[in-house]
């Protein structure tokens, strides 16, 4: 039987709709690029005879002339491809189609069903989305062009902007940008005619595509960061509830369905129709409240004729991640979660309406959490530095000149020269500062002889990836007949040996296409592995250790360790606010500090979860955190990006530059003679007044700490209800699936203990298991005559995916492979999959960050 690989599933999927894509401008939305960029799709759409593709928020009139399959007749179909709703792409899609108005047949393609449509809260249509979407955008398609009415040719591009400058900032009015695919007059007829042309022959047709999701290897995946399903809320503020973008505590109150959170719908519209495409029967097994509601779902949407069908029975296990929030606040050993921690990521995707303004709802409002994109940006150009890299840039801008006067050769010879002259400021910029950098990205189709890259790094940890990594270089090297002059020793990887293999390799142009996975990849290792980086990644690991080791002695003990932290990030950013030095290697800034304060506070809870009435502390112990965290805050107010200062921090910015100033200006060893002048003497009146001020400053000090005071008190409640994971969470009462009490220099988390007993067919506390239909028809009815169905086990199942609702990362999914190969079950084949690839940074964005409650 063919194994089950997420990323053919998903190349299928695309060639499925190939009769649509052949022939078509191709307008992805930044979900839809995040998820096709890793896939490896674009070459896919390419050879399916798509004649652009191009990005939906940022369209330019000039997309149509990137013709890839060149055709003398201009572009009449556009292929629209969204992961989030029709209503919010539908500003964008009209701006497509009132700039290409030769186009005849529009088809657009979202990941969101029509049910999960008219579930959604903010959507406005209904149960018949798709059609009812249909003759909206027709319907404004011809009041829009009505409205514009102008002859097609008559405008002018300005391509110094791309073509953007004549768009308007709302997303209400699209203009008319009169330009044909070619760059000439398509119609010679009068205007009104084209009008009617344009409304009578708009065809439109909406379709489901679900399989939009971004595969880190064949049999792991998480959703893109700017599609909904990711940016939907998976819980409400309320008391149970610690950040919008996690679940809320598994207390074992389910919500009533009005109350569902809409990520939670989402989520579930999205698996059933992902195990639909994969040709995957469902066995349905939940750990968490949110993870229960998400089966129920899923249960009340299979039918008789789902479960009939001939498909391959699976596994699917649901985890809430707020039942182990410990593990990704973490830096555990693993190369993949170094890389995306260290790399820059693409900034998240706006668009011109969003930046100016618009009358309209945005997306981007206070209902969608904003998700780090997945697509890394790897500096090549830091690792191929000039003296190995030249790039001719005189010959590239002497073809880009040429390019644009061929495309403009209809025009008036103004233009020509308009083009000259913008070819000739070209030139006269710095090349070094102008050229953009050369940057690479993940694409986990990439293999080597065989072997999945990122794949491969997954299952490793940190030393055996980056030891993968060399080897690969060195195989590639001995194929491709080079040499490199560099010391290598077995064991050890070096910046400078990696980085000599990939300058070998990316002499030639024709070389570094052929290889450009590996050296993608090596590049990322570099930058991971690049000595402020792991110094830094190592110093967070070993407060972790000390913390763990300190949480199985004495809650003085742990609570020593937390304040010493914060001390010594207060003082480094004190020190280097003044100047006196840089941010020393591996040293831990305040943001730093309190991510690792969260941490004590979770091992606290599970360690003395009676030593306060409140939280796992005594009175004086937390007193004395909290005094550290005021005076680190009054110190460094800029330090960290915290929601609880919102309002506060300028007023602390400015107290902080005033003490400064303050200090910069008194000089107490230096005493002026005039200070002891007769005239002194008839200034004694005006010292009331100098009094007043030195009272109103106090005051306002007093003001402001008082008000910081209060802030960082709602900051340590928030602290006690992470405190309160194991008491709160009825799967963690037991302790079976806790973090241990002691330090293990091989600590595990959730995901493979719960692994580990599932597939040891042991009980685990809280899984719940959800029956098919035609399981609850046996329970209820043929139950009484002795034909019920025994309980499956998941460890019964030959394919078993976990879906962590909230996130993963790398290390987890390490750690399930582990727990698999440990099981002594090689018949199984594992999926993870999760909301989003967490990083430590990304949970401290959700839970004091600008996604969090606090």
């Amino acid at each position: 039987m063919a194994t089950v690989d997420v990323i053919k599933s998903c190349i299928d999927s695309i060639r499925q709709i190939s009769e649509h894509i052949q022939g078509a401008i191709v307008y992805l939305d930044a979900g839809s690029v995040e998820s096709f960029q890793l896939i490896g799709a674009y070459p896919v759409l390419l050879e399916l005879g798509a004649r652009a593709i191009c990005s939906l928020e940022n369209m330019s009139a000039l997309d149509a002339v990137v013709d890839w399959n060149s055709q003398y007749d201009p572009a009449r179909k556009l292929v629209v491809i969204t992961s989030s709703l029709l209503s919010n792409a539908h500003r964008y899609i009209l701006r497509c189609l009132s700039t290409h108005q030769v186009v005849r047949h529009c088809i657009i393609f979202t990941s969101i069903s029509e049910t999960a449509h008219s579930a959604f809260p903010d959507s406005p249509l209904g149960p018949d989305a798709y059609h009812e979407y249909e003759s909206l955008l027709v319907q404004d398609y011809e009041e829009l062009v009505k409205k514009s009415g102008t002859k097609p040719g008559q405008a002018k591009l300005n391509f110094e902007d791309g073509g953007h400058s004549q768009f308007p900032s709302g997303g209400e009015d699209v203009p008319n940008l009169e330009a044909s695919s070619s760059g000439r007059d398509i119609y010679e007829h009068n205007p009104l005619d084209f009008v009617e042309d344009a409304v009578l022959k708009l065809v439109v047709s909406v379709h489901h595509f679900p399989m939009i999701i971004c595969p880190i290897s064949p049999r792991v995946f998480v959703l893109p960061s700017e599609g909904l399903v990711a940016e939907a809320y998976l819980s409400s503020e309320h008391e149970d509830f610690i950040s919008p973008g996690l679940p809320p505590l598994s207390t074992g109150m389910l919500s009533d369905a009005d109350d569902v959170p809409s990520g939670a719908t989402l989520t579930a519209h999205f698996l059933y129709h992902l195990a639909a495409k994969m040709d995957l029967k469902m066995e349905i097994f939940s750990l968490g409240d949110i993870s229960k509601t998400v089966g129920k779902l899923l249960t009340d949407m299979s039918s008789l004729y789902d479960v009939g069908r001939r498909k391959r029975s699976a596994g699917l296990l649901l985890i809430d991640r707020t039942l182990d929030l410990l593990t990704p606040c973490c830096h555990g050993d693993s190369l993949v979660d170094r890389m995306f921690s260290s790399l820059p990521r693409r900034s998240r995707t706006v668009s011109h309406a969003q930046i100016k303004g618009s009358g309209s709802q945005l997306k981007l409002g206070s209902s969608y959490l904003q998700r780090s994109p997945l697509d890394v940006q790897i500096p090549l150009a830091e690792i191929l530095n000039e003296n190995d890299w030249k790039i001719d840039n005189f010959r590239l801008l002497e073809s880009i000149e040429a390019f644009l006067c061929g495309w403009n050769s209809g025009n008036s010879d103004s233009q020509i020269a308009g083009l000259i002259n913008l070819s000739q400021k070209i030139h006269d910029k710095p090349s070094h500062s102008d050229l953009e950098k050369l940057t690479g990205s993940f694409v986990s189709s990439e293999n080597f002889r065989g072997m999945p890259l990122l794949e491969a790094i997954l299952d490793r940890r940190t030393k055996d990836g980056a030891l993968l990594v060399k080897k690969w270089l060195q195989e590639t090297l001995r194929k491709e007949n080079l040499t490199v002059n560099v010391k290598s020793r077995p064991g050890l990887v070096t910046r400078q040996e990696l980085q000599a293999m990939i300058k070998a390799l990316s002499r030639s142009q024709s070389s570094l296409l052929r290889n450009k996975g590996i050296i993608q990849l090596a590049s990322a290792t570099i930058l991971a592995l690049e000595e402020s980086n792991y110094a830094k990644w190592d110093a967070f690991s070993s407060a972790e250790k000390i913390l763990s080791v300190s949480s199985g002695e004495t809650s003085q003990s742990l609570a020593m360790q937390i304040g010493d932290l914060i001390n010594k990030s207060a003082l480094l950013g004190s020190h280097v606010n003044e100047g006196k030095r840089e941010t020393s290697k591996g040293l831990l800034s305040l943001q730093d500090a309190l991510l690792l304060m969260i941490v004590g506070y979770i091992l606290a809870g599970e360690n003395f979860p009676t030593s306060g009435s409140d939280g796992p502390f005594s009175w004086q112990e937390e007193h004395l955190l909290k005094e550290a965290v005021v005076d680190a805050l009054l110190e460094n107010p800029s330090v960290a990006n915290l929601k609880f200062l919102d309002g506060l921090r300028e007023e602390l910015e400015t107290n902080v530059n005033k003490l400064k100033s303050e200090k910069t200006t008194e000089d107490p060893s230096e005493l002026d003679i005039d200070d002891f002048d007769d005239d002194q003497w008839g200034k004694w009146g005006e010292e009331d007044g100098d009094d007043d001020n030195k009272n109103e400053q106090v005051y306002g000090d007093a003001q402001l700490k008082l008000e910081l005071r209060d802030r960082v008190d709602n900051l340590f409640k928030f602290l006690h209800k992470l405190s309160d994971l194991k008491r709160k969470n009825i799967p963690l009462r037991d302790g079976s699936l806790t973090t241990e009490a002691n330090f293990d220099e091989d600590r595990k988390g959730l995901l493979y203990k719960l692994l580990t007993r599932v597939l040891g067919k042991s009980d685990v506390p809280g899984l719940e298991y959800h029956s098919s239909t035609v399981g609850r028809l046996f329970k209820s009815g043929f139950g009484r005559f002795g034909l019920g169905q025994a309980k499956p086990s998941l460890a019964d199942q030959n394919v078993i995916l976990v879906f962590v609702i909230g996130g993963i990362n790398g290390l987890e999914v390490r750690e399930a492979h582990e727990a698999l190969a440990e099981s002594g079950r090689p018949d199984i084949e594992l999926l993870v999959g999760g909301t989003t690839l967490l990083t430590s940074n990304d949970m401290l964005d959700l839970l004091l960050g600008d996604s969090s409650y606090i």
